[in-house]
C-alpha cells in the first residue's frame, strides 16, 4: 500500500510562494505518476500538477501553469510542488498521489490521493 504523508503547507501572503512536500514510506518514485491535488472550501478535488517518473510527462491545470512546479527526488523519496505567486484562490487543502505507471498521462493514471492533506491558506 503506498504511503504518502503531505506536509508544508502555511499561511503566506499573496504574491508570496510556498513549497510542499510529499514524503514517500517504502517505495520510491521510479515509473510512478505523481500527482498534486487541492480542495478549497465549498469545491470539489481538482487536479493541480502530475508527472510520470517514466518519461517526465507532465500535466498543470491552466490557473497554475507558471507558477507551480511539480518535481520529485527519489534519494529522498520525496516529491514537491513549488508555488509562486500565491493568489487567494490558491487556497485550499493540497493532497498528493502516487500510482504505478501504466502508460496513460499522469492525469489519467493517477486515482484520486488518500492521505491527509496540508491546508494552504493564502490572505490579500
Amino acid at each position: 500500500e503506498v504511503q504518502l504523508v503531505e506536509s508544508g503547507g502555511g499561511l503566506v501572503q499573496a504574491g508570496e510562494s510556498l513549497t510542499l512536500s510529499c514524503a514517500a514510506a517504502g517505495f520510491t518514485f521510479d515509473d510512478y505518476h505523481i500527482g498534486w491535488y487541492r480542495r478549497a472550501p465549498g469545491k470539489g478535488l481538482e487536479g493541480v500538477a502530475c508527472i510520470t517518473s517514466t518519461n517526465g510527462g507532465t500535466y498543470y491545470e491552466g490557473s497554475v501553469k507558471g507558477r507551480f512546479t511539480i518535481s520529485y527526488d527519489n534519494a529522498k523519496n520525496t516529491a514537491y510542488l513549488q508555488m509562486n505567486n500565491l493568489k487567494p484562490e490558491d487556497a485550499a487543502v493540497y493532497y498528493c498521489a502516487a500510482d504505478p505507471s501504466d502508460g496513460r498521462p499522469c492525469r489519467e493514471g493517477l486515482r484520486n490521493p488518500r492521505g491527509q492533506g496540508t491546508q494552504v491558506t493564502v490572505s490579500s
